[in-house]
């Protein structure tokens, strides 16, 4: 066995062509398929967790997970298909039971899906068969099986009912069925016409309500079972009612039609709100319900385009395969065809307001077609990739994260890293180009005319670089790009280079079946090793660099050295693509044509001796080792790049014996390094002008605020000595109030004494009088429980006499039933066989009928119930608006109403209170005759005033209870208040900010434009010069050609004289005139510009302030005004509560009272009642007062500043 082994760390990619190829585990944590695992990615930590495919499969067909979010369900291919249920919770992801179908025919399983309580699985098996499968999975049990499709209509999608495990629907090319689940067989329940209809997906919006997209782009709605109608994005609810018959008859028909979507729809998935569906290339589309049982288009997301791509428009046009939610329905994901997964948070796209919403990349950009290249350096842990999707990208395999991503125009073949970390050699179909890695890009600095390189390397030393052409190696240098060597000796295409630690050596090897050793220094072949029965793939040097192993198409490792093979290992029937060894020489690692990969220890073992991992779905391209021993990476045809962890057998990490330190330098142009400096020298002299202006703004606060406060302490002491007034005025008249309730206390008191004793004599009296009640009552108990023990022996002797009676006479009766019985029973067989026939025959008839009829009123209850739903839902929302519009308005209606009728009814009472008095003196005069009867009187009076100290006490718990509940709600409106205020001062203050930065912009663009044009003016003046001087230079040339001439000279320079001097001295006196006057003229406009806008700007100071000042001074009197109307409130409560008692001791006497003895109340409590009265109407007179002095205030503070609107009454 070998002494080291690797776990898989990290992988970048996913995995095309699997049905459902993403799904949420929960909020954070996705599931998908890549190489030959499914990963668990967590979203916010970038971790990962990987399950490892069954061994000898041949890659994986389906995913489903169950609707409890624990169970993962994977279908792969093989000899005989199989399902695989792992437990998601489990750390490992641990698998719970291997499925299979009854079927050994079967190879693949197409799609899957769980039941919603998670306890059945379903799966459809590929071509020919089509064969649908239920299992009861935890027991491993096939339920039922049946064909749902033939080999000309492929199936896409199979789903379970989200309200029934028992109904299933399939869909595809020309299906769509319904099954159900009963008596152990999948019974087809119903089979529309779709045969001209390509559906590619569907999902169930209801109980018996099914959605599917079509390859045209069109989305039907089936009705159990039935087409109704197709969901159409701008037809209105009215048209798509009156073409639903049209739509089926050409549904019926075999007819397509026009579609409103152009693109196909490739998925749709059901959610709380609607539907969300792929309408088109990097397009989703969200549906909502609507109250007309049907769906409207709300929001479009489309796929961001591609800024690093050659094309950034191509990353628009991918088509979606995937769409899932997560579980609380706050985040959506996607998967493409081209390999990459998108997210977008829900919530954000609700609060898009008509802008375009993006996708964003769910981790990273992967790669979307076979990966060709693969490359590691020395000082950055970085590898770098490339792939037929003509990309490069630069991944960090320990941050696992990708640094750049570039793509050209052209597939990129191979690819090789610098030592350093800082430049890239990649080959394209026509050059072979040498690039720097920037700091976010990656630009080319030298290309080579190698056309077509499969094959590219650095020298570890990192001067030297080789290039394969065909069957010739090239060697170039680093520093000056020369062609060194030229490496010739292949007779065919050279497979793969690697060079030696030292750099003194390189081998290679080619399809041919040749390994050559190279000395890079002479460019002669040191050694070489030719077998014509293999084409190698793959070379490497052994870690002691003494020999050579190498893989090819005869399936054996070779260890070659000194032009011998000195050992073979056989390795089955799978053949070797590619090897590597560690620097540790501990062990060789190599990749198979199957994905998967082997770790063999070193030296080689005679037998067959090695670790073999799933890793990939297809053969491995490349792989390589870190330099520190500490990661392998290994890529495959399924564009998949995968990171593992070598360790030894104690799971320690494998040590090496030196040291790695990476760098962190970064490579940037000058001219970006400038403009970043450019950038941040006009940011910092921004931020420089933002402090001042922000140190000015805050003096002008600061004297704001120190006037607002002054204004405020002198508004405090006054409303402080007024407090202080009220304050001694209510002393004075809590004393005297103290004062009347003790005269009034003392009085009661000696009432009640006088009335305890009549009540404890009367008490006294009553007590002997029930005493002796009591031994009358019980002595004739006694009597009465003798005579009554003496009845109940004589009724249970003739009970006894009874039962001995009946019992003869039932058992004969009994005998004689037992008789009859029999007879009947057996006339009963004979009629139920006759009347079995009969039902059978009935309910076989009638089954189909009562199912008819079942759906369509179950149908029509559902649409009226949702209706009804709608409806219920809408009135209450309109309902509590409109109670929530006019809460306001009808308490204040109400509260007056109260006071009026309050006011009416005090008013009765003053009026029935003076009857009262007339009757109660008459009843004065006449109890006076008696003594019996004022007594009666006193007594009746006492039970009164005990009910009505009892009232006194509730209502007194009541009031305070009330008023705990008004502290708290009265400060909140308080806080909020002031919180509007303050965020209203922020607004004017924001809008100020803007008015004077918008002027001063102004300011600058117009001294700009006045700059701009004086300096067009010189520029044009300067060339003029320019014009002239080379002008009067050609002349002077001209005279220089006569200077042997002394006539003709002299003659010439007269001529310029005359040409020149005296007519250049006039013009440029009269343009230093005319200069020097504009000159003048711009500086006086200017001048008297600068100043009429300083003016204007004082003016507009000044304006403000005053407005302020009015607006503050407002605001003040509205705080006042609101302080008395919160005074006068309370007054108000106060008022209220003494009506209430009195209305509650009146109602109380006036219950109590009889018409004979309805003298209640003395004269002194109607004079205090009337007294109460008096002050309740000059408090209702004194409220409507300051009512009508807040309105005047009010329309006075709307005249005098439109724009501030006055505070609404409380």
């Amino acid at each position: 066995m070998a002494t080291v082994l690797i776990q898989p760390n990290y992988i970048f990619g996913l995995r095309t062509g699997v049905t459902n190829n993403l799904c949420f585990f929960d909020e954070q944590t996705v599931v998908f398929p890549c190489g030959n695992n499914c990963v668990r990615y967590n979203i916010n930590l970038g971790s990962q967790k990987l399950i490892p495919g069954t061994e000898r499969s041949q890659g994986m067909q389906a995913l489903a997970i169950s609707a409890n979010r624990r169970y993962l369900a994977v279908a792969e291919r093989g000899e005989k298909a199989s399902v695989t249920v792992y437990d998601l919770q489990h750390e490992q992801g641990r698998k719970r039971k291997v499925l299979s179908a009854d079927d050994n025919n079967i190879q693949e399983f197409v799609c899957l899906a769980f039941s919603p309580d998670s306890k059945f699985l379903i799966g459809q098996a590929g071509a020919p068969e089509w064969t649908l499968t239920l299992w009861l999975w935890e027991k491993q049990k096939v339920m039922a099986t049946v064909k749902s499709s033939s080999s000309n209509n492929p199936v896409t999608q199979v789903s379970f009912s989200p309200h029934n495990n028992t109904q299933m629907c399939v869909s595809g090319a020309g299906v769509f069925k319904l099954f159900r689940y009963s008596e152990g067989t999948l019974k087809l329940t119903n089979s529309p016409k779709v045969d001209s209809i390509n559906l590619l997906c569907h999902a169930w919006a209801a109980e018996t309500r099914v959605i599917a997209g079509s390859d045209t782009g069109r989305l039907l709605v089936f009705e159990s079972g039935y087409l109704r109608r197709e969901i159409r994005d701008t037809a209105k609810p009215e048209q798509q009612e009156s073409d639903r018959q049209t739509e089926m008859e050409k549904v019926e028909d075999g007819e397509e039609g026009e579609s409103p979507v152009a693109a196909c729809v490739t998925a749709i998935l059901s959610y709380s709100k609607g539907l969300i569906c792929s309408t088109g290339p990097g397009t989703v589309c969200l549906f909502e319900k609507t109250e007309e049982d049907g769906y409207r288009k709300t929001k479009e997301i489309r796929i961001r385009p591609d800024p690093c791509s050659e094309d950034p428009a191509q990353a628009e046009l991918q088509q979606i395969s995937t769409v899932c939610v997560s579980p609380s329905e706050e985040t959506l994901a996607v998967s493409t065809e081209e390999g990459q997964l998108y997210s977008i948070s829900l919530s954000s796209v609700e609060t898009s307001k008509g802008e375009q919403v993006h996708f964003e990349f769910l981790s990273h950009s992967f790669h979307s077609k076979p990966i060709t290249g693969l490359s590691t350096c020395i000082r950055k842990p970085l590898v770098a990739t490339c792939s037929l999707d003509c990309s490069v990208r630069i991944w960090n395999y320990q941050g696992k994260t990708l640094e750049l991503h570039k793509g050209f125009g052209e597939e990129a073949y191979s690819v090789a890293l610098h030592p350093s970390g800082l430049f890239i050699l990649v080959g394209f179909t026509d050059k072979l180009r040498m690039m720097n890695l920037l700091i976010d890009d990656i630009r080319t600095i030298n290309e080579f005319s190698v056309r077509g390189c499969r094959e590219c390397a650095f020298s570890h030393g990192g001067h030297l670089f080789a290039a394969v052409n065909g069957n010739v190696i090239h060697i170039y240098s680093v520093t000056t790009f020369e062609n060194v060597l030229n490496l010739k000796g292949h007779r065919g295409k050279v497979q793969s280079v690697r060079w030696s630690l030292d750099d003194s050596r390189l081998v290679s090897c080619g399809m041919d079946g040749a390994v050559y050793e190279w000395n890079t220094h002479t460019g002669r072949r040191e050694s070489e090793c030719v077998l014509k029965s293999c084409n190698y793939t793959d070379v490497a040097f052994s870690p002691d660099a003494r020999a050579v192993v190498a893989v090819g198409t005869d399936h054996t490792l070779k260890l070659i050295q000194d032009c011998q093979v000195l050992r073979e290992v056989l390795v089955d029937d799978v053949t070797l693509t590619t090897i590597t060894s560690s620097r540790s020489g501990r062990v060789v690692f190599t990749g198979t044509s199957s994905g998967t990969v082997r770790a063999i220890k070193f030296p080689l073992p005679l037998q067959k001796d090695w670790m073999e991992y799933q890793a990939h779905c297809g053969p491995i391209t490349k792989m390589v080792i870190t330099c520190d021993d500490q990661f392998l990476l290994t890529v495959s045809e399924d564009g998949c790049l995968l990171l593992w962890n070598i360790i030894d057998k104690e799971a320690h990490t494998l040590r090496t014996d030196r040291r790695t330190i990476f760098t962190d330098e970064i490579l940037i142009t000058k001219s970006d390094l400038e403009e970043k400096n450019q950038n941040m020298q006009e940011l910092k002299a921004r931020v420089e002008e933002l402090k001042m202006e922000n140190e000015y703004q805050l003096r002008l606060r600061d004297m704001k605020y120190n006037e607002r406060i002054k204004e405020l302490s002198e508004t405090f002491s006054q409303q402080v000595e007024s407090l202080q007034t009220t304050i001694q005025v209510t002393k004075t008249e809590l004393e005297r109030r103290d004062t009347e309730h003790q005269e009034r206390f003392t009085d009661a008191a000696e009432k009640h004494a006088t009335e305890l004793q009549q009540l404890e004599y009367l008490g006294s009296q009553k007590q002997l009088l029930q005493h002796e009640q009591y031994q009358e009552l019980q002595h004739q108990s006694h009597v009465m429980q003798e005579e009554y023990e003496r009845q109940l022996v004589e009724v249970e002797e003739r009970r006894e006499r009874g039962l001995e009676e009946l019992m003869q006479l039932h058992e004969a009766q009994l005998q004689e039933k037992t008789q009859l019985l029999q007879q009947c029973q057996d006339e009963v067989r004979k009629q139920t066989r006759e009347y079995e026939a009969i039902i059978k025959q009935t309910e076989e008839d009638c089954d189909w009928e009562v199912t008819s009829v079942r759906f369509e009123y179950t149908r029509k209850l559902e649409t009226e119930q949702e209706t009804n739903l709608s409806l219920k839902g809408e009135t209450g929302i309109m309902k509590k608006k409109f109670e929530s519009q006019q809460k306001e308005l009808e308490d204040r209606r109400s509260v007056i109403n109260e006071q009026k009728q309050k006011l009416q009814q005090l008013q009765a009472l003053i009026s029935s209170l003076e009857g009262d008095i007339l009757d109660l003196k008459r009843q004065i005069s006449e109890l006076k005759k008696g003594m019996e009867m004022k007594d009666n009187v006193v007594a009746e009076l006492n039970e009164n005033n005990q009910m009505l100290s009892r009232l006194r006490f509730i209502l007194n718990l009541n009031i305070t209870h009330l008023q705990q509940q008004i502290q708290p709600r009265e400060n909140s409106i308080r806080e909020m208040k002031e919180l509007n205020q303050q965020m209203e001062m922020e607004v004017e203050k924001f809008h100020k900010e803007s008015v004077q930065l918008e002027q001063s912009v102004s300011d600058l663009k117009l001294r700009l434009k006045a700059v701009e044009q004086e300096l067009h003016r010189e520029r044009q003046r300067g060339k003029d010069l320019q014009t002239y001087v080379k002008r009067l230079k050609t002349e002077i040339h001209n005279c220089v050609a006569v200077i042997q001439e002394p006539k003709k000279l002299k003659d010439s320079v007269r001529g310029l004289y005359a040409r020149h001097v005296q007519h250049a001295d006039v013009d440029v006196v009269e343009t230093a005139r005319e200069d020097a006057a504009i000159q003048r003229e711009f500086g006086q406009q200017r001048e008297y510009l600068e100043k009429s806008i300083a003016a204007l700007k004082l003016k507009l100071d000044e304006a403000t302030t005053d407005h302020e000042k009015q607006k503050t001074k407002i605001l003040k009197e509205n705080v006042l005004l609101i302080t008395e109307i919160n005074e006068l409130r309370k007054e108000l409560e106060t008022a209220k509560t003494h009506i209430h008692s009195y209305q509650t001791r009146l109602a109380l006497s006036n219950k109590s009272s009889k018409p004979e003895k309805s003298k209640k109340q003395s004269p002194a409590d109607c004079r205090a009642m009337l007294s109460e009265e008096a002050e309740l109407k000059e408090a209702q007179r004194i409220i409507q007062l300051q009512r009508s002095e807040i309105q005047r205030l009010k329309q006075e503070l709307v005249t005098r500043d439109p724009d501030i609107r006055p505070p609404q009454d409380p």
